[in-house]
């Protein structure tokens, strides 16, 4: 044996130790999912570095300043953003030749693919959203953070051929882990994982998700990575008026999210209709973002600088609505021009500014109690972002984190529940589960759901059925049937498409002529199952329809089966309870 394939199967041998020790010890898992906090919070530090260290080669600022914090930049400076849209256009345009498929964030992977991503599509994910924020462009990196980390837990549980639950909560734990490491905040990661990429937080995700989240930001810091801290001086609640006020701050923040959001998905559709080329797209999009950066530097990059900046100075009405409405317009031109990125640290920034102008406002009405401008932009941050991005928890810890303050974390608190229950009633979706929507997928959060896809009625039925022509006389169903042998015989016109289903009991309960044809016997002639139908829309179709079994046919009416809904209602169940038990982690 060559040494090379002595080590091939070392290899091999090694990594089936490593998985039947991760399947019968938790302690193993955590010890995994610390590896992967580690790989997490590395990445995060390099892509920051990468996408900063651009930054200051385009726009010539120091390595300790911020390109949003900027006083001002050259006009001829800003030609890096449509350039670098120019370029970003090219590479996204001959990368979709090569992979036509839509990259999978983590999010999706764990509602849809048992936590499965791919590590090519993550990798130029990551790369466009660098190059994006590199450039000037008013995206976050956060969407990058958290797909490397999940793209490296993935990559490892597929090599260790994990278990579904445990793949699921080590790429939640990726994700998590890189977003406590870009903001030094492990309770803030650990329950961006929890409410946002897992979507439950159980005793059995608890310890590997807090463990890479912690494994990160120890990374982080010792790689340089500073920690995101704000100082507030005021006390957030003085009375009990206090936290009506900051529920309107949730409610003004649920509306603008959502507004946010479908504006966003709006331009994407004007955009995508135009005639403008792909490739091209982006660069016209930088043209708009260096005219919006003449104006006020604010509006490039994420907005770190910026919202550092706003959240010390006095900062009048107008000044602010104008902030608002010009970091918002260039967030909607970023994304739907092309630019790769999220709304993670924009939806912060927009949110600290709704708060301002918030408090502005309390401050002209003299009967109204006022609220302190720099709370109310931590809560406005926190409750834009939970708007947008979704996790009250998340961004309540972030809040905490990022002051140390708990009467603070209690307002942004209440005003992210707020915004959570109103963006969750009206709208339905997060930014990611949205675009996931117009996509045409239907999950709303990152609740593994992908067990009942199996679940649809072409699957669930069966296809041992038995027809008759309408013209069949009842004498002749009587003698073909006879009572016992079946409970129902699908009923098809003279074309030999569907029409209805007869109950063989009610062919017997009849005792009229025996000439008569079947076809007055014959019930939910127009209730019928497609075999695309999910498990949801078979429940509703067997309540809408009363009845007991139905027919599934094609688009054109050909009968392919029949679904009894009592053996869709144990296949339900029957799923649901491995669901469960994979969950809270009784899956052995």
């Amino acid at each position: 044996m060559s040494i090379a394939h002595a080590s091939a199967a070392a290899s091999v041998k090694w990594v089936g130790w490593l998985r039947r020790r991760i399947r019968s010890s938790e302690l193993w898992l955590i010890a995994v999912a610390t590896l992967i906090g580690v790989a997490a919070g590395t990445f995060a530090v390099v892509q920051a570095q990468v996408a900063h260290g651009l930054q200051m080669l385009l726009f010539e600022i120091d390595i300790n300043e911020r390109l949003s914090a900027q006083s001002h930049v050259a006009p001829w400076r800003l030609l890096a953003i449509p350039l670098g849209g120019l370029l970003l256009g090219g590479i996204t345009w001959a990368w979709t030749k090569y992979r036509p498929r839509p990259a999978v964030d983590p999010v999706e992977a764990n509602a849809l693919h048992g936590g499965r991503l791919s590590m090519k599509d993550s990798a130029f994910i990551c790369g466009q959203t660098m190059l994006s924020n590199g450039v000037g462009a008013s995206v976050g990196l956060e969407a990058a953070y958290a797909q490397a980390g999940a793209a490296a837990a993935s990559f490892a549980g597929q090599r260790l051929n994990l278990r579904r639950a445990d793949m699921r909560t080590l790429v939640g734990a990726g994700a998590g882990a890189a977003i406590a490491a870009a903001f030094g905040a492990p309770l803030t990661g650990a329950f961006y994982a929890f409410e946002i990429v897992i979507g439950a937080y159980t005793v059995a995700n608890l310890a590997p998700v807090v463990a890479a989240a912690l494994a990160a930001v120890l990374v982080a810091s010792k790689m340089g990575a500073i920690p995101y801290l704000l100082k507030t001086d005021t006390q957030a609640v003085q009375s009990w008026t206090d936290y009506g006020l900051y529920a309107l701050v949730g409610l003004a923040c649920a509306i603008v999210g959502i507004g946010l959001m479908r504006l966003v998905a709006n331009a994407e559709r004007l955009v995508t209709r135009s005639p403008i080329p792909r490739w091209l797209r982006p660069a016209i999009g930088g043209m708009g973002l260096a005219a919006l950066a003449v104006i006020t530097p604010q509006t490039l990059s994420a907005g770190h600088g910026a919202l550092h900046i706003n959240l010390t100075a006095e900062l009048p009405l107008k000044l602010l609505l104008m902030l608002l409405a010009m970091k918002a317009l260039a967030s909607v031109i970023s994304l739907s021009f092309g630019f790769r990125g999220g709304l993670f640290f924009a939806s912060l920034f927009l949110g600290a500014l709704l708060g301002q102008v918030f408090s502005a406002i309390s401050l002209l009405i003299p009967w109204a109690p006022s609220l302190d401008p720099t709370v109310a932009a931590l809560v406005g941050m926190a409750a834009l972002g939970v708007a947008v991005v979704g996790g009250p928890f998340t961004m309540s810890f972030l809040v905490l984190e990022a002051t140390g303050d708990f009467t603070v974390a209690a307002a942004a608190l209440v005003a992210s529940m707020i915004a959570s229950a109103m963006v969750r009633e009206t709208f339905g979706y997060s930014f990611s589960t949205w675009r996931l929507h117009l996509r045409g997928e239907t999950i709303r959060s990152a609740h593994d759901v992908s067990w009942m896809r199996p679940l649809s009625a072409g699957r669930m039925m069966r296809k041992d059925v038995q027809t008759v022509p309408a013209e069949t006389t009842l004498a002749e169903f009587r003698r073909r049937f006879p009572l016992g042998s079946t409970k129902r015989v699908v009923m098809v016109d003279e074309a030999g498409l569907y029409a209805g289903v007869i109950p063989t009991a009610k062919a017997y309960a009849d005792g009229g002529d025996g000439d008569k044809p079947v076809a007055g016997l014959a019930i939910n002639a127009e209730a019928a199952l497609k075999p695309e139908q999910s498990i949801k829309d078979v429940m509703r179709a067997f309540d809408r329809s009363e009845t007991d079994e139905l027919a599934v046919i094609d688009d054109k009416r050909n009968v392919l089966g029949v679904l009894s809904e009592a053996y869709a209602t144990r296949r339900y169940a029957e799923e649901l309870e491995k669901a469960r038990r994979e969950l809270t982690g009784e899956a052995g």
